[in-house]
């Protein structure tokens, strides 16, 4: 149960850059939640060069006495930066993320807050994230596609996270100590329009290595907007070749190129086997895709090496 305080609950950031109508769609989802007095919300600016500054002002008088709500605007452009600043700007011990084109369900406020005071050892959490496809799903984005696209389904089960898997930043949730680990790191995750990510990995990882519950909870249910412009093989493959580059810049010297070289070398040949018996559209992209992964991958390690023989 939620217990009282003079401070909130929990603190929900949504960061945003230059999606105004979607953010405008996210507050208002926002009023009916259960338990949103508990909450504050927290929308920091990316900087946007749209009306997204005006549209949050006008929401913030027309409904700023129905919930606690503050806007800042973070000059620094990326996500991770963005988020950075919501949590210090933060006065709750429970944080959420919540993207700006998410439209979460009734209770989601009351399972996060209501599962960390019943799990002391759970840190961090997640749950369903399901498409809103604003146009018709492609043939091809068969499962493995699912994940790029923030579709989230690990069944009806409260259940701790598989290896190699964590929370998305559509959804997620953490104790604010977590952040006593370390902040998103700067050089990773979206910046304006690029593809980077690798940020919430990064953070997971380091939870992970500590020891510490990070669980999936199916009632921590979020919808996601998907729009039309990513539903092409052209989103898709830069998607897989800015991952690519994500992965190497999580590694870390000698040991850590090494180490992700042997785990691409064998990548490699995993996909020249599949391609052989991939039949379907959807195989034979998600081939591609991966191909473009290591292109990524490989074009960061190479550009790296260049930059250390310059000095």
């Amino acid at each position: 149960m939620f217990v009282h305080g003079d401070g909130p609950e929990i603190s929900i950031i949504i960061c945003t850059y230059n999606r105004s109508a979607l953010l405008v769609k996210t507050l208002h989802s926002l009023l009916p939640l259960e338990n949103l007095h508990q909450a504050e919300i927290i929308v920091v600016d990316n900087q946007s060069t749209d009306d997204t500054a005006a549209a949050i002002k006008g929401f913030i008088e027309t409904y700023g006495a129905d919930m606690d709500i503050r806007y800042l605007l973070e000059p620094v452009q990326g996500l991770s930066a963005a988020r950075n600043t919501g949590i210090l700007a933060s006065k709750s011990q429970l944080i959420a993320f919540l993207d700006d084109d998410a439209i979460p369900c009734r209770t989601w406020i009351t399972t996060i807050v209501n599962t960390f005071a019943d799990k002391p050892e759970v840190m961090a959490m997640g749950g369903r994230i399901a498409p809103i496809f604003e146009s018709k799903r492609p043939d091809w984005l068969i499962k493995p596609f699912e994940l790029p696209y923030t579709i989230v389904d690990l069944g009806s089960r409260i259940k701790e996270y598989p290896k190699r898997l964590h929370p998305c930043g559509a959804n997620m949730a953490m104790r604010k100590p977590v952040f006593d680990i370390s902040l998103f790191p700067l050089e990773l995750g979206r910046k304006g329009d690029s593809l980077l990510s690798g940020e919430e990995t990064w953070l997971f990882s380091q939870l992970q290595q500590e020891g510490h519950s990070i669980l999936y909870h199916p009632e921590m249910a979020v919808d996601h907007f998907v729009p039309a412009n990513r539903l092409t093989e052209d989103w898709i493959m830069k998607r897989y070749y800015s991952q690519g580059i994500s992965n190497a810049m999580k590694s870390e010297g000698m040991k850590g190129h090494l180490l992700l070289l042997g785990k691409t070398g064998a990548k490699v040949i995993y996909i020249l086997a599949d391609s052989v018996l991939s039949r379907s559209k959807g195989r034979k992209l998600l081939n591609k895709c991966r191909l473009e992964s290591i292109r990524g991958t490989l074009h960061m390690i190479l550009n790296r090496k260049r930059e250390s023989a310059a000095g």
